[in-house]
């Protein structure tokens, strides 16, 4: 509406509705739409205006567009109230403005009991003689197909938008190519697969359609895989022109495009024009406004992780401005320590210097760090790094001297027995230490150079003096290098100080990280000396540099979603949205249907076969609200607030039993049992609380530590108050990749329960891989031989299970497809069966997976590889403990 439009806003009149109706009614135009615009802003503001529907339906039969617009406004606001007078003649109208309007608000108006009704008028529209209406009724068979899928299927929408991708229309391509995409995320089966024939269509049409059309057609391409290096140049060729686009979106898309297909071209030559045809572009994305700067910042961090030569020549471009906003300053810093090099450290030190006297104190602790960090990645420029950190600490700046000596701490680990002549320096700046990172840093250095300093056990006493009020972070380091200096100088001093330690440690605190660490040194060092020799001065691993942070297989996942939030969040898809995909209905194949033909491993004699329907427990529900990630405090923080998220948890009935992970003997009369368990494609803690003790609980919190899969709780636990011989049950949604630990992957689950009337409880519980399998995890045959074949032997793990009896291949087909392992072929080899399944978790990592047994016989062999081996042993304890079942 336009700005004199407020006047359909004021009115109060008592006999509002009835005014309207008769106003509705009018003969005359001008008053009808009139009336129409009063009763669109009396149902902006909130006001219940269904009792007009049939009079504003009635008002459609106007030739004039505005009016139109308006009444479709109405209809897909109240149309679930009387869906039965929503459906609109107007497909047919002569005018295609009005086709295309009509067939967009039928797909807007989300009532699934007029789909029926919206079918025939999408078919003839899909085929229209105007392209408006042609590309309108493209994106429209995308909303029906988040209605009814089936509907979609069945009455062959899919077909036809495939069609489309033929048009001679480059916009109706576009928009084809758009709803395909849509529907393929939404659904577990592959629905849009770029052929040789499709790809020249895309490639004509990327010339001449819009911007938005550009980026649906430019993401299409970047999943093609093409055949061989030629093809991948030939597209990389028609796309390169798009990168002088004005729109950044398209220019990512493009460059996204690019990025993947360049994997595929071996010649140097090529990838290293290809490289500096990208860099002006991404160089241009800086001048834009500081949101869209930030943006590109975040996509170009990613980048240069995969490919530092395509901006190695432009670092300047990443020098902040004064004026430049604290989120892109912390960026471009980011994007300089990865793109220093023993070329451009000298400029790059020059800048973090003059950083480092800025006024923002983050951003300057931040400058101090990256000078540190650069000295860690570029050994030949870590002496001139280190005068910078000199000269900065001269300045006597609190927070700059601080930050200083935290980040020569990491340079003394990356380069032992190399700068040490620069502790007499910090020693100085002793008194000013104020924050517990730089305390400990200072005291990690006195300790571990001990013996090189003469007066360290003077420095370590005036520290000691503060022992019980320094945090935990201090209190440890002090523990060790006074530990560390009594192992080097077993004097007199060291002896007393040992023993004020070892007491403040053991009697005195109640931090239980503390006292087990000052046991362990105490019974050690009591013991056998040496031995603490050996453990307490045992050579350090070098640290390395930290710059190019992301796990390789995240970091390709993050590129395959370049110019998407993902890119910005820097984490996958999965870890922030939860998509509800449609289940795959079950074909009519019979398993043993099949053809022969292939030589390699693993597909000699393979029948092919449809995947088994999933069941009832892994079904996706028709929608449901995206559980927001939320950030995971350390494990024992369970006094503080925890998370603020107002995730819900949900109440369950007649649901399976579950395991006692805390007995009552244990639990001061409060039992839980508990699991994860995956539902509607989300993971959830089933939690069961039994009080058996004498009074009500309540308070319930719930904190997850650190594991392989980073899984934390997406918001606080929700229990009503347990009465004494009641009990509670609940879901509690989880979120991936929250807080990872490193190291071999396993199955521990480390939880921490509390309540209002008792202690923390701690107890164990385990991570199935099961909970872990997702629903899109199918893969086509020709897929899973390619990728069979693309994964080396020694990513070939096997295992026999001696136990383990088939008696039906079918009722086990079923039962895997219910944890989400798809049936992919089948053969025989002579009596016995040998099947192939597919799976996948998380961060895109697949299981092909080949099951070898003789059916009725016990034994079962399994062969698995995957892009992680070292996952094998969680994936097979996971399939043993589903086929015993």
């Amino acid at each position: 509406m336009t700005g004199h439009d407020s006047k359909y806003f004021s009115t109060t009149k008592k006999g509002e509705i009835p005014e309207l109706k008769e106003e509705l009614n009018s003969q005359y135009k001008d008053k009808r739409k009139d009336a129409v615009r009063k009763v669109i802003a009396a149902m902006t503001v909130g006001k219940d205006v269904s009792s007009l529907f049939t009079d504003v339906v009635n008002c459609m039969q106007t030739e004039n567009l505005e009016l139109k617009k308006l009444v479709y406004l109405y209809l897909i606001n109240y149309a679930k109230s009387q869906p039965d007078l929503a459906i609109l003649a107007d497909s047919q109208d002569p005018n295609p403005l009005i086709r295309a309007l009509a067939v967009r608000t039928m797909g807007c108006i989300r009532v699934d009991k007029i789909t029926e009704y919206l079918c025939d008028p999408l078919q003839r529209c899909l085929k229209d003689d105007d392209p408006y209406v042609r590309k309108t009724a493209a994106i429209c068979v995308a909303k029906l197909y988040d209605i009814n899928a089936e509907l979609v299927e069945d009455r062959g929408f899919l077909d036809s938008l495939k069609d489309l991708i033929s048009d001679n229309n480059p916009m109706v391509v576009a928009n084809a190519v758009a709803a395909l995409a849509e529907i393929q995320d939404n659904s577990s089966r592959p629905v849009f697969e770029i052929t040789s024939q499709t790809l020249t269509k895309l490639l004509t049409a990327l010339n001449e359609c819009t911007e938005w059309g550009q980026v649906f057609i430019l993401d299409a391409l970047s999943k093609y895989k093409a055949a061989d290096a030629r093809e991948a140049e030939s597209i990389v060729e028609r796309v390169t022109p798009r990168l002088q686009h004005a729109n950044c979106a398209v220019v990512l898309s493009a460059i996204k495009m690019i990025l993947q297909k360049m994997e595929l071209i071996s010649s140097s030559d090529v990838v290293r024009n290809l490289c500096k045809k990208m860099a002006p572009p991404l160089v241009t994305l800086l001048s834009a406004e500081p949101e869209i700067q930030y943006v590109a910042l975040r996509n170009i961090n990613l980048i240069v992780q995969r490919r530092p030569t395509i901006l190695a020549h432009e670092i300047k471009v990443f020098f902040c401005k004064y004026n430049d906003p604290i989120y892109v300053k912390m960026e471009k810093l980011e994007i300089m320590i990865k793109l220093a090099s023993d070329r451009n450290i000298d400029q790059v030190l020059l800048e973090f210097k003059e950083y480092a006297t800025e006024v923002d104190v983050d951003f300057v602790r931040r400058a101090v760090r990256a000078i540190g960090r650069c000295a860690i990645k570029l050994e030949r420029a870590a002496e001139r790094c280190i005068s910078v950190l000199l000269e900065l600490i001269k300045i006597k700046v609190n927070y700059v001297v601080q930050e200083a000596i935290i980040v020569i701490k990491d340079i003394f680990r990356r380069y032992p027995n190399t700068y040490e002549s620069i502790i007499a320096t910090l020693c100085e700046s002793l008194d000013t230490l104020d924050e517990p990172e730089a305390k400990a840093s200072m005291i990690w250095i006195i300790g571990e150079y001990a013996e090189r300093i003469d007066n360290a056990d003077e420095l370590l006493e005036s520290f000691l003096e503060t022992f019980p009020e320094e945090p935990a972070q201090v209190q440890l380091q002090l523990l060790t290098a006074t530990v560390k200096l009594f192992l080097k100088k077993p004097t007199e001093g060291p002896q007393q100080m040992i023993q004020v330690v070892l007491n403040n440690a053991t009697v005195e605190t109640d931090n239980p990280d503390l006292r087990d660490r000052a046991y362990i040194y105490w019974r050690l060092l009591s013991t056998d000396p040496e031995a603490a020799k050996d453990v307490v001065l045992a050579e350090k691993p070098v640290i390395s540099d930290d710059s190019n942070v992301l796990d390789p297989s995240l970091l390709d996942e993050l590129l395959a979603n370049i110019a998407t939030l993902s890119s910005v969040y820097h984490k996958p898809p999965d870890a922030f949205v939860t998509r509800v995909r449609n289940t795959q209905r079950p074909e009519e194949d019979d398993y043993t249907r099949g053809e022969t033909g292939y030589s390699e491993a693993p597909s000699q004699g393979i029948e092919s076969g449809a995947s088994p329907p999933p069941s009832s427990s892994i079904a996706h529900a028709a929608a449901r609200q995206p559980v927001q990630a939320a950030p995971v405090p350390d494990l024992l923080d369970l006094m503080g607030d925890g998370n603020s998220s107002s995730n819900a948890v949900v109440a369950l009935a007649d649901a399976p039993t579950l395991p006692i992970v805390l007995p009552a003997s244990t639990g001061q009369g409060l039992q839980i049992s508990a699991q994860l368990i995956r539902k509607d494609g989300q993971i959830f803690y089933s939690i069961l609380f039994e009080n058996n003790s004498q009074g009500p609980l309540d308070g319930f919190m719930i904190q997850f530590n650190k594991n392989t899969f980073g899984l934390a709780a997406a918001g606080p636990l929700q229990v009503p108050q347990v009465q004494p011989g009641s009990s509670a049950r609940t879901l509690l949604p989880m979120v991936l990749f929250q807080n990872v630990t490193p190291g071999p992957p396993n199955t521990l689950l480390q939880v921490a329960v509390k309540n209002s009337q008792q202690p923390v409880w701690y107890y164990n519980d385990k991570i199935s891989l099961l909970v872990l399998f997702m629903e899109d995890g199918r893969m086509e045959r020709t897929s899973f031989l390619e990728t069979w074949k693309s994964l080396p032997d020694s990513n070939e793990v096997l295992k026999e299970f001696s136990g383990i009896v088939i008696n039906s291949v079918e009722s086990t087909l079923y039962q895997l497809a219910s944890s989400n392992m798809f049936f992919i072929a089948k053969r025989k080899n002579a009596n016995q069966e040998v099947l192939y399944l597919s799976a996948k978790i998380p961060r895109a990592i697949p299981f092909l997976i080949e099951l070898t047994t003789v059916v009725g016989i016990p034994g079962l062999k399994c062969a698995i590889k995957t892009p992680n081996p070292e996952m094998a042993s969680l994936f097979f304890e996971a399939l043993e403990s589903l086929l015993k079942s």
